[in-house]
């Protein structure tokens, strides 16, 4: 009984609630024996790395909030029980006729492809700064001095920042580490 032609379709739960909701619809699914008819529920993530009070820290993103892939043929009631589940709010439908609609193949490869991208490649770094931003240097021999982002060197992980130093302007190069947001 597992050939049964299934089809991906983009489920909408609550913002910042996709994972409790997946919970939940494989939970229901394994509850009610109806694995035959829902075989994954995908939530495209990816990781990257930020720095925070001047650690270095891996994170995890969703690429988009609030919805959640899932294959499945919506035969019978299986499309109610995954209606009527917390954090759940119902499918992207069109029409008048609220009928959910199963996205492309070529769109799921597309997805699929670029959480395998992520998995293959170096995770990336997000930059938590801008230039002309506020920062106080909180390492080395500038600790304690204030000053505003001149340039962001992204391929070294440092920073061209301006400090007033007995009354005039130097630019010193930190790494991202050393210095915090005011």
């Amino acid at each position: 009984m597992s050939d049964i032609a299934k089809k991906w379709y983009v489920v909408r739960s609550a913002g910042g609630k996709e994972k409790k909701a997946k919970e939940y619809i494989e939970k229901e699914i394994d509850a009610l024996g109806l694995s035959d008819y829902v075989s994954q529920v995908l939530i495209p993530t990816e990781k990257y790395f930020q720095v925070k009070n001047g650690k270095r820290v891996s994170a995890e993103r969703i690429f988009y909030p609030g919805y959640i892939l899932i294959e499945a043929n919506l035969t019978g009631e299986i499309q109610h029980i995954i209606r009527n589940l917390p954090y759940v709010s119902g499918f992207l439908t069109e029409g008048k006729d609220k009928v959910p609609v199963a996205i492309r193949m070529s769109e799921v490869n597309r997805i699929m492809g670029r959480v395998d991208e992520i998995i293959d490649k170096d995770e990336e770094t997000i930059i938590p700064f801008v230039v002309g931003e506020a920062v106080k240097i909180v390492d080395g021999p500038f600790n304690g001095f204030d000053g505003t982002i001149d340039e962001i060197l992204e391929d070294k992980r440092k920073l061209k920042v301006m400090v007033k130093i007995f009354g005039r302007k130097t630019q010193l190069e930190l790494n991202f580490v050393q210095v915090t947001k005011e």
